[in-house]
């Protein structure tokens, strides 16, 4: 895979508690984690996230269970490492990530971070949120546009690090020459509909270019949130 990546503070926070993942190689592996909690309890959260994920994939061999195994792992070094520490009491992150096998690409995501598949004409988000608004949307009870304005849509239901245990979505996607992936923070979702997402993926096909488009619309639309965005594209 080729690959671009931006991380930005948004226009209203005070810290960045967003990190990336970015680890090209054979068997790349890509992610975003979006860190919650007081202080800086956040960035910790997700940057345990990022550097334990690279730590026990990077060179081996990709796997679901071994994806899945990993972020387990993330989950129960932020849980101890608040259980250890007051002033990360409360800590966690969402983790967004994929792993590229020869014929497959593996996805393992917690929270309500983002990714999505852009495969010809078409986009897709390819993780399930977990949260409150969107578990509304799938009972019925809620439509996709009034999710968008939902008091509640910031609330997730599943993040790392909240519990000693959690339970991971994993799963096996195809891989085709030309799909691009887009993993992000919710301070680029919230802002950004997946029908611009995909016109702005295909208008400007150099990843360096759309990555920098994607957080200026952000940014633009008043950067209430930090803001993530991961490209990475299938070469071969």
């Amino acid at each position: 895979m080729i690959s671009a990546a931006r991380t930005h503070i948004g226009k209203v926070r005070a810290s960045n508690q967003d990190a990336i993942l970015v680890c090209p190689g054979k068997y790349g592996i890509y992610g975003v984690a979006d860190g919650m909690g007081g202080h800086k309890a956040g960035d910790v959260a997700s940057k345990i996230a990022v550097e334990v994920t690279e730590k026990a994939l990077k060179n081996a061999r990709p796997s679901i269970a071994l994806l899945r195994s990993a972020i387990q792992e993330v989950n129960l070094a932020i849980y101890r490492e608040q259980l250890q520490n007051p002033d990360f009491s409360g800590m966690g992150t969402t983790m967004t990530v994929i792993w590229e096998d020869d014929e497959r690409v593996l996805l393992g995501h917690v929270g309500d971070s983002r990714a999505y598949r852009v495969r010809e004409k078409s986009i897709r988000q390819i993780s399930q949120d977990h949260s409150m608004v969107a578990e509304m949307v799938r009972r019925g009870v809620l439509t996709e546009e009034e999710a968008r304005v939902h008091p509640y849509r910031n609330i997730i239901t599943r993040a790392l690090g909240t519990d000693e245990t959690v339970e991971v979505d994993a799963e096996e996607l195809d891989k085709r020459p030309g799909d691009l992936y887009l993993l992000c923070s919710d301070g680029l979702s919230e802002y950004v509909q997946n029908e611009s997402l995909l016109y702005i993926l295909r208008k400007h096909p150099s990843l360096e270019e759309a990555a920098d488009v994607l957080l200026n619309m952000a940014l633009e639309g008043g950067g209430r949130d930090n803001i993530s965005v991961v490209l990475a594209e299938v070469t071969a």
